[in-house]
């Protein structure tokens, strides 16, 4: 298939990686939570923007520059784990009222900086690349001599089945949390608790190593 072997073992061994917890489940979670489904499917679309990303970069060998640059390496994780601090620290002092898509909120939510930020972060992420360049290799037929089209393909069915977990993620997550819109205080808290879990991603990023 394509230069692809164990295809339907690449393909459940992928759903589950995707269904367990990770950096870019703790971003849209905080997102759906923080200010409404909207939000939250926007973030799930940027993650998978991102990883569109990674996978373009591993097909063609760039990803590997991360993996054997130390200093690119600790340059882009900086740079990310910067970028999640940054937006941990926005939602924390973030005195607005919960968005779970009343039309008197939802214009005043920049979608577009949602969808961006969840690309950069999931960019800025050099696991993820380092995670591309050593999982689907091994689904890659190693006679093949051009592997960019398996490559490909195999990063496109990751993406797809990680996209539709996220969303669903994202728009189970606004429902239970819809019912706390009117609350003021509790919008407060949910806010305060969505960015401190964005801080804490950031210094993850930030001591992880290229190991």
């Amino acid at each position: 298939m394509n230069g692809i072997i164990h295809f339907e073992t690449f393909l459940l061994t992928g759903i589950l990686l995707n269904l367990t917890p990770g950096n870019d489940t703790v971003f849209i979670l905080s997102r759906s939570i923080g200010q409404g489904r909207k939000a939250g499917i926007v973030s799930a679309l940027g993650i998978g923007t991102g990883s569109i990303v990674h996978t373009i970069l591993a097909a063609f060998g760039l990803s590997l520059i991360i993996a054997k640059s130390i200093l690119l390496f600790n340059i882009i994780k900086y740079a990310g784990a910067a970028y999640l601090l940054y937006i941990g620290y926005k939602m924390l002092t973030d005195k607005s009222q919960l968005n779970t898509d009343d039309v008197s909120v939802e214009n005043k939510t920049d979608y577009w900086k949602i969808y961006r930020d969840a690309i950069l972060t999931n960019i800025l992420n050099p696991k993820v690349a380092l995670f591309f360049i050593a999982f689907l290799p091994q689904f890659i037929d190693p006679t093949l001599k051009n592997t960019v089209s398996p490559f490909l393909t195999l990063g496109a069915t990751f993406i797809a089945t990680g996209t539709a977990w996220c969303l669903i993620l994202a728009i189970f997550a606004s429902a239970i949390f819809a019912r706390l819109k009117n609350n003021k205080k509790a919008s407060s808290y949910i806010n305060k608790i969505c960015g401190l879990s964005l801080i804490g991603l950031g210094i993850k990023v930030a001591v992880t190593d290229q190991k």
